[in-house]
């Protein structure tokens, strides 16, 4: 063999090896990491994925089935703070969880749909509008900054649990359902979903008190139908955030199907407590989240300030 051809092989596999070392060092460790990487792209860094940060989302993930079927949301309040803490950032955090509402809130529509508990055609009508906010949230969650993103979380939160202080729902009423009735629906979806796509929640917060005070559903009636249009505006939302890799892919399955069993439990406890026990457990709840999230806030804005 002629001492060219020689070389020509020996450069040849100096070339193979090269490209086998860039392919490897592309490719992210873990045991999860190469069947995500080639559906959804990387994993957004950061998250704590030891032992103790597994656990928490295991936690995290029975706490959100608790509260999607006892207050009808898909449980973003609970989720983005939690992956925040976690260590990811509140842009993915709120792309994660609206994964994760998708298991959570079709376990929930199940439980209520089983008891009469669901507006069909309310929830399809929510639905289309959620579909296109949905979209306008995602998109807008690409390009707002962190520190505006923190400060919508704080005054949503403050709207809700207002909202849930004044009112008292009724457990006996129904949608009377008009054309009128059917524009505002599809309108309120849009509101929903833009929220739901740009805090990573599923919108039943908002859906639920809107459902009882403006259309006249009955408490049980309002979160079987919030979670009814929740989840394929989560699928539909989600699948836009993971083509903008925006989703921890691992994070949100584990708080997702933790919660999708722990959903049914919060449905019987819906029903086992009054309306109004209903809404003040409710209000707690979102009051303990609100003053968490506004002490996150005006931490990021001071740190903002001072970097400036």
């Amino acid at each position: 063999m002629k001492k060219s051809d020689i070389s020509n092989i020996s450069n040849a596999e100096s070339v193979e090896r090269a490209e086998e070392s860039v392919r490897s060092s592309v490719q992210p460790s873990g045991k999860f990491g190469g069947k995500a990487d080639r559906l959804f792209g990387a994993d957004p860094a950061g998250l704590d994925e030891s032992a103790r940060g597994i656990a928490v989302l295991v936690i995290v993930g029975v706490a959100v089935g608790l509260l999607s079927g006892m207050f009808g949301i898909g449980g973003g309040t609970v989720i983005v703070p939690a992956l925040v803490w976690l260590g990811l950032t509140q842009r993915n955090a709120a792309a994660t969880s609206m994964l994760a509402i998708v298991p959570t809130s079709i376990s929930g529509v199940i439980s209520y749909a089983t008891c009469g508990n669901v507006d069909w055609l309310a929830a399809l009508l929510l639905f289309c509008g959620m579909f296109v906010g949905g979209q306008i949230g995602s998109w807008l969650l690409s390009r707002l900054p962190e520190l505006v993103l923190r400060w919508i979380f704080v005054v949503f939160l403050v709207f809700v649990v207002v909202n849930q202080i004044s009112f008292v729902p009724s457990r006996d009423q129904n949608i009377a359902m008009s054309a009128l009735t059917g524009v505002c629906l599809a309108l309120l979806g849009v509101v929903i979903g833009i929220l739901a796509g740009l805090l990573g929640i599923g919108g039943g917060a908002l859906a639920v008190p809107a459902l009882s005070m403006l259309f006249g559903a009955s408490d049980l009636i309002a979160r079987g139908t919030s979670l009814l249009a929740m989840f394929p505006n989560s699928i539909t939302t989600s699948v836009a955030n993971l083509k903008r890799r925006l989703v921890h892919v691992k994070a949100a399955l584990i708080i997702g199907l933790v919660a999708a069993v722990t959903a049914p439990f919060g449905t019987w406890m819906a029903g086992a407590v009054s309306p109004r026990v209903g809404s003040i457990l409710f209000a707690c709840y979102l009051c303990v989240l609100l003053i968490r999230s506004l002490f996150v806030a005006v931490k990021a804005t001071r740190s903002a300030r001072a970097s400036s």
